[in-house]
């Protein structure tokens, strides 16, 4: 269990930040960057599971947890990518996990035949714009491991979250039946 005595360090005051082996970095390093845009991502998933309910809320909840363990696994430098008591990274069977709720959820949606606009119900929205978010941090994911080590479970994790997150929405939006479609040209 982490304790927090003190919110306040005054460690970062430098502009820099520390990561979880000691080392410092500016808090705009990029390995900074995909942390904060992972944290973006966990507040947005929290903004739709407040007001959603049954296994949607739960996936929801753990998907906010493993979102932290994929922060801490970023905060880890290195290429060493097996967790130990002492490090914490993403692991196959988290993607995995993900892979099988997008199955479940999506078993019982009609295809697409359209775009759909991030919309519909209240919890879908939320859930697009949470889905927005962990794109954004998968693009700085990606931008830091074309210059540093990224685990590639952490990396396939994010991805398929905003997977999840799309067909949740499309779960909220009535099983895609309030599904807000693209007109292509409508407003020419």
């Amino acid at each position: 269990m982490v304790k927090i005595n003190k919110i306040y360090t005054r460690t970062g005051d430098d502009g820099t930040t520390g990561l979880v082996d000691g080392s410092r970095l500016p808090k705009h390093a990029l390995r900074m960057q995909a942390v904060g845009d992972v944290d973006e991502a966990n507040a947005s998933v929290g903004h739709a599971a407040v007001i959603a309910e049954g296994y949607i809320r739960s996936d929801l909840i753990r998907f906010q947890n493993t979102l932290f363990d994929l922060g801490a696994d970023l905060a880890t430098p290195g290429d060493d990518f097996e967790p130990s008591e002492m490090v914490l990274r993403i692991v196959p069977s988290q993607v995995d996990h993900v892979e099988s709720r997008i199955d479940a959820l999506n078993a019982g949606l009609q295809p697409l035949t359209s775009f759909i606009l991030p919309g519909g119900s209240e919890l879908a929205a939320r859930l697009h714009m949470a889905r927005t978010v962990a794109r954004r941090a998968e693009r700085a994911m990606t931008a830091l491991a074309e210059a540093e080590a990224v685990n590639p479970a952490a990396l396939a994790f994010i991805n398929r979250l905003s997977d999840y997150l799309f067909v949740a929405a499309r779960i909220a939006n009535h099983s895609g039946r309030g599904d807000v479609h693209w007109v292509p040209g409508a407003n020419r």
